[in-house]
């Protein structure tokens, strides 16, 4: 059960061992959905409009900018800032649920509210995203640089992305696109936690069997279908967010056509507006949505499956010292 339940099996399950579970789930989770998000970061940073019918767009849909990065790039491309991006949802997976689990304990014992209820989950799960955002944005910007970037490389690796970024442009570079990304993760995890609360409610509903409760499809479905309505909801925050973060790095972006530099989030709306037109807002949707489907279902699907083989171990445990 994600979010506290004095009932559920984990409820036993400390700080640490949340914070374990959270993060095993994001390290696997990120190394599934990579190239979903390479393909994201390109489309969302292309100022041409995503379309065959535009000769000087590089990329105009999902197959066919697979299909050249592979070409151009070889298959190590999509894994492009693989590391930072690692390190990012490790430590993101650890925070957040450790924090939205605490919230929703305080929730439970300090207040009449239901912890299980949507709206606690929205607001704990929005306050929960954000301290794990502020926590992670360095090695977000780093992820999103390394995977822009083209051929050749302005950045050899991560450790040569940080001291340029900071000999070049001083500390302030690493948390470029912060304001957006607060803005969108806080109603976008909110989402995630209570339309994945909701959804599991409607899955037993809509099958009552109890063989069609168990196991963890059922975690990955609600997921993923929580994960696509979020995702829906916030997106152009997202996009924002992107072009933000790639500010000063225009040079390595060349190749891939037209480069922008925005003075901050407000000039950013208006140059994506006035530019590129309402459906500019809403470039690398597609590849996002198959992200934010996998992501998010895998993400819960196997936070909860790690937080239940730590319960089992810890009760076996205590079962085994009890009759020792």
């Amino acid at each position: 059960m994600v979010g506290y339940d004095p009932d559920s099996q984990c409820a036993s399950l400390s700080t640490g061992e949340i914070a374990a579970a959270g993060s095993a789930s994001g390290l696997v989770t990120r190394a599934m959905i990579s190239p979903f998000d390479v393909l994201k970061i390109r489309f969302q940073l292309q100022i041409e409009q995503l379309s065959p019918k535009n000769p000087q767009a590089k990329y105009h849909g999902i197959w066919q900018a697979f299909w050249m990065i592979l070409q151009e790039e070889s298959p190590r491309a999509f894994w492009k800032g693989h590391v930072p991006a690692q390190l990012l949802s490790i430590t993101y997976g650890a925070v957040q649920f450790v924090s939205f689990e605490l919230l929703t304990k305080l929730m439970y014992h300090a207040t009449s509210y239901d912890a299980r209820a949507f709206s606690v989950h929205f607001v704990c799960g929005g306050i929960s995203a954000c301290a794990a955002t502020v926590t992670v944005q360095p090695l977000d910007t780093l992820r999103t640089r390394l995977a822009a970037q083209g051929e050749p490389k302005l950045y050899r690796n991560v450790r040569h992305a940080v001291k340029s970024m900071y000999q070049g442009e001083g500390l302030r570079s690493f948390y470029r696109g912060l304001t957006p990304t607060t803005i969108a993760v806080i109603p976008y995890a909110g989402f995630q936690f209570s339309f994945y609360n909701l959804l599991k409610k409607l899955y037993d509903w809509i099958f009552p069997n109890e063989e069609m409760k168990k196991g963890n499809v059922k975690n990955f479905v609600c997921g993923s279908c929580a994960g696509v309505l979020s995702k829906t909801l916030t997106y152009p925050f997202d996009l924002f967010k992107k072009r933000l973060q790639v500010g000063g790095f225009e040079q390595a972006r060349a190749s891939f056509g037209q480069v922008r530099t925005y003075t901050g989030l407000l000039d950013c709306v208006q140059q994506v507006a006035r530019d590129e037109g309402a459906g500019g807002f809403f470039k690398g949707l597609s590849p996002s949505l198959l992200k934010a489907a996998l992501s998010t279902g895998f993400t819960f699907f196997w936070y909860e499956l790690f937080c239940s083989l730590l319960a089992t171990l810890k009760d076996s445990g205590a079962s085994k010292k009890q009759k020792g």
